[in-house]
């Protein structure tokens, strides 16, 4: 074997062009192939970061209505029969082997009615959160201090701030141990906090806006016991659930929304809890991203059945040519699978040297589409692998045909042509 794979070496080499020539269908073809998955895998990997995020395995579990999201304004629509999250359903969900964490929270949207001093903000989030709520959705103390079990006890009136907030309430003053006034309640800011998560969604359109968008002007955070000094009364809470793992957050999500939807009192609800399947998501688009692409991957085959036939025409010549040495190869006793595995070695070598190097300049084009295009790409390891050794059966596949003919010359009639 390791003879024919000399010999096969030695011919290329003698004929560096035709070999070349010969190998450039399957060059072209497995290039394209590469660059085409590298494409596919970065894309969906892109997917993937921008709807569940880069590690935080969080799952919002809200109240919905008609299939979006409820939100409460005032006391007026506050739904029937949903009752708060009890301390006995929480341990219900963290009981769940596929939950990490859990949190439970209020939220509200309000355009107006924050100060420091003369200084107004509008357009921002206020959540009413409990002690679970930065570990969870991986929020870190950046200064100042966080909640204590006095501070809802006591139902004290303090706020942590998100970094956003206390720029654009404060500029360049220190905001700890200032008070700001909240729907005209003093609070006193005792810390400032930030995201750990290194998430940056990309918003393209308005549907993406509103899954991504947590208020331009920032975040105040207040215990939830101290929420109806705010507005004066106790609201149903929305939940987030951290997974085990990415692949955990739709059964996660979903046994998390069945806990809470059995907690409801009212006969036939119009609000229920809903989990956000962003890995559904993620799903349904890959799936048409690969449809499409899968188009692309046969096109491409084309120019690898192309570069076969052209191996297969070459094995021809070549076995035209060295007529002369297979009859005396066997006029001297050498066995027709002799004969034959030495012209499927060369066909197959062909082709893998072929497959090397087209699997190289796949990887230089998805660099290049990468670079000028911006479409993110990711080397997919076994595609390239496979894609060697799907070439080197091309080789044997196509020359085969030209390996039994050399096989089957008769020596006589093989010499007689010299």
């Amino acid at each position: 074997m390791l003879e024919n794979v000399r010999l096969a070496f030695q011919g290329i080499w003698s004929h560096k062009m035709r070999s070349f020539l010969t190998m450039l269908g399957i060059i072209i073809g497995i290039a394209a192939i590469i660059s085409i998955v590298s494409t596919i895998q970065g894309t969906n990997n892109a997917l993937r970061d921008q709807l569940v995020g880069s590690g935080n395995n969080t799952v919002k579990v809200n109240l919905s209505s008609g299939g979006s999201d409820y939100s409460i304004y005032d006391e007026a629509s506050i739904p029937y029969g949903i009752p708060t999250v009890s301390s006995a359903t929480v341990r219900k969900i963290l009981a769940l082997d596929n939950v990490e964490n859990v949190t439970c929270y209020n939220s509200r949207f309000v355009s107006e009615g924050v100060y420091y001093q003369n200084q107004p903000l509008t357009e921002f989030y206020i959540y009413g959160i409990d002690d679970r709520y930065f570990d969870t959705v991986g929020y870190k103390l950046k200064s100042g201090r966080n909640f204590h079990k006095e501070d809802s006890a006591d139902f004290r009136k303090v706020v942590i701030l998100d970094q956003t907030a206390a720029n654009n309430l404060f500029q360049e003053e220190n905001p700890l141990g200032k008070t700001v006034e909240i729907n005209s309640q003093p609070f006193t800011v005792i810390g400032i906090v930030y995201s750990s998560v290194a998430y940056d969604p990309d918003i393209q359109n308005i549907e993406d806006y509103y899954t991504y968008e947590d208020g331009s002007n920032g975040l105040f955070f207040i215990p939830k016991a101290s929420w109806p000094i705010i507005f004066t009364y106790d609201e149903p809470e929305n939940v987030i659930v951290k997974a085990t793992s990415t692949e955990d957050m739709t059964k996660a999500g979903q046994r998390t929304a069945n806990i809470l939807n059995a907690t409801i009192t009212a006969q036939e609800p119009t609000v229920t809890y809903a989990a956000q399947d962003l890995l559904g998501i993620v799903k349904q688009q890959q799936e048409l991203a690969s449809a499409s692409n899968m188009q692309l991957i046969w096109i491409a085959g084309i120019s690898l059945l192309v570069g076969g036939i052209g191996v297969m025409n070459i094995m021809l010549v070549s076995v035209t040519e060295r007529t002369s040495e297979i009859g005396l190869k066997k006029a001297i006793g050498a066995r027709k699978g002799v004969i034959l595995a030495q012209f499927l070695t060369e066909a197959a070598v062909l082709t893998s040297l072929g497959g090397l190097l087209g699997v190289g300049a796949g990887i230089a084009m998805s660099q290049l589409i990468h670079r000028f295009s911006g479409i993110p790409v990711a080397i997919n390891v076994p595609a390239a692998v496979i894609a060697v050794l799907f070439s080197m059966v091309i080789g044997i596949v196509f020359g085969l045909l030209p390996s039994v003919q050399a096989s089957n010359l008769d020596p006589i009639e093989a010499l007689r042509r010299e």
